[in-house]
């Protein structure tokens, strides 16, 4: 595995549809790429050759997007096992997943929430210690955001913090999902924020949402991140410290050079950290 991204970092996600922009990109424009396993696994060709080639020139980070970590069907095994060949032939920084699920006889096709409860802690904890040994490396899951909670015996940072110390893992702090729960169930995003263990923070996301309405807000990376959610980031750097931290954009994507500026924002407010 190659060495750890540097805490004072700022990258871009990884998708097809910028590959030839990211390959011309000029020398230091971003400081490392993310790309979600799950959509190159057994790709080759000239998309293969292009990855390939971003990987050997830049730090490659990994999302995943279909373990199910949470979900009730067995651990896919063989995926786990072609996911290890994978960050380890592109020499994976970081590799993370959501803490939800994704299946249940079957792929659901989204990121369903699990229920705050101390069942669904051990549940999924099993699970990731399980992906972490065939894996062969400490993975960091992900706060998602969700619309309607299963069922709530536990606050969401409890269950958050209750996951990441049974299953001794880290996590992933996604900003812009902490604001848009914050909105959408009615909780303080900063004192969410600053009730993380600091400690296990191996990574920072943030990314754009839809306001749908003044107490609704949409997760989907579809959009320039809000002024509200940068200036969450940087109470999340004074909170805890610098983290590597990356622009996720995933459709509607703008000039390259307007994605840039965003991870140059990152750059600022990591500049002006205390």
């Amino acid at each position: 595995m190659a060495d750890a991204l540097p805490r004072r970092s700022a990258g871009l996600g990884l998708r097809r549809a910028l590959l030839d922009e990211l390959i011309e990109a000029p020398a230091g424009a971003f400081d490392f790429l993310e790309c979600a396993p799950d959509n190159w696994i057994g790709v080759g060709g000239a998309l293969g050759e292009k990855l390939a080639a971003l990987s050997s020139r830049h730090p490659l980070s990994c999302h995943g997007l279909s373990l199910s970590l949470g979900g009730p069907d067995p651990l896919d095994a063989g995926f786990l096992r072609q996911t290890r060949d994978f960050l380890e032939r592109h020499r994976t920084v970081l590799y993370s997943e959501h803490l939800s699920y994704c299946s249940a006889g079957g792929h659901l096709y989204d990121l369903l929430p699990l229920p705050f409860t101390d069942e669904a802690v051990m549940h999924v904890a099993t699970r990731i210690r399980q992906a972490q040994d065939v894996l062969g490396r400490r993975i960091a899951v992900e706060n998602v955001s969700y619309y309607a909670a299963p069922h709530r015996a536990l606050d969401e940072i409890d269950f958050i913090r209750a996951v990441l110390a049974e299953a001794d893992c880290d996590l992933l702090l996604d900003v812009n999902n902490v604001f848009v729960n914050a909105i959408n169930h009615g909780y303080d995003a900063r004192a969410f924020i600053d009730a993380m263990p600091g400690e296990r923070i191996a990574s920072v996301h943030v990314a754009g949402h839809f306001d749908e309405a003044d107490d609704l807000k949409i997760d989907t990376h579809g959009a320039a991140v809000k002024d509200d959610v940068w200036a969450l980031l940087a109470h999340a750097y004074a909170s805890h410290g610098l983290r590597p931290t990356l622009l996720e954009r995933d459709f509607n994507f703008p000039p390259l050079p307007t994605l840039l500026a965003e991870v140059e924002r990152i750059r600022a407010l990591q500049a002006d950290a205390p």
